[in-house]
């Protein structure tokens, strides 16, 4: 995770002052009762930007629940390189690499009817689909790939989620490194676990072998080198009750583009 930008407290108090002048305080508080309402409270409503933050979320909830990325052709793919890879990261992805790795497992538990590991290979044979979609970064960086992968939602089903279920949460091989989702973006025909990228496999500098891409929201939502998720109802006994790492950090929880 990196730093906070300062341009992502610009956006907040954007949202905060600009809805306030075209809606008055009142309004806003009409609408907070609405999110409320329909369960769109995201996990880190509390503080200064709560209200802008609760109000981001559940605006794009009730409008866009079904809107899909913005997809390109295969002329606009970026070059490389490209920004944000990394090396490969600690002893333990070093090991699971030098075997090919033929022992990275995707565990996934939590409010699920049949807790499973899946490896690559078990993954690779379920249907495949491709998007060229861009990752935007907050802090002003961005580039487009060509991402092949299984939906995340084919997977869910294999698993049976229970139908209580809201939330995703994943967990990078890297300590401290995780995200949630809501349902909704889970269950998205885009939201994939991606093992390729522009014709190849995923490169261990992008993400792989296994990285999730919810090209819906901003980069930091898509977590390289995926070996963990949970399916729950409740995302406060998670980290410090705020969703995710991004927003114990100071990014938001909900990143929707």
């Amino acid at each position: 995770m990196s730093e906070q930008s300062t341009g992502k407290l610009s956006r907040r108090k954007l949202i905060t002052t600009g809805l306030a002048a075209t809606a008055g305080i009142a309004g806003l508080g009409v609408a907070a009762r609405i999110a409320q309402k329909y369960g769109l409270i995201p996990p880190d409503h509390g503080g200064i930007y709560g209200l802008g933050e609760t109000l981001t979320y559940a605006s794009q909830r009730l409008l866009t629940r079904h809107s899909l990325a913005r997809e390109f052709s295969r002329s606009q793919i970026s070059k490389p390189p490209f920004p944000n890879e990394m090396a490969p990261p600690s002893d333990a992805f070093k090991h699971l690499q030098s075997g090919g790795f033929t022992d990275w497992r995707l565990v996934i538990d939590g409010m699920v009817a049949r807790p499973s590991s899946f490896s690559l290979d078990q993954l690779k044979s379920y249907p495949s689909r491709s998007q060229i979609t861009m990752v935007q970064c907050e802090e002003g960086w961005s580039y487009i790939a060509e991402w092949h992968g299984t939906p995340l939602s084919h997977v869910l089903e294999t698993v049976e989620v229970l139908p209580q279920a809201r939330y995703v949460v994943y967990y990078s091989i890297e300590p401290d490194w995780w995200e949630s989702i809501d349902m909704a973006d889970a269950l998205h025909p885009q939201t994939f676990l991606t093992y390729g990228m522009n014709g190849d496999v995923l490169p261990v500098g992008n993400g792989g072998p296994l990285r999730l891409r919810v090209p819906r929201q901003l980069g930091y939502k898509s977590v390289k080198f995926i070996t963990h998720l949970t399916v729950t109802d409740n995302l406060k006994k998670f980290g410090k009750g705020l969703g995710s790492a991004a927003p114990e950090g100071g990014y938001a929880w909900y990143a929707g583009i």
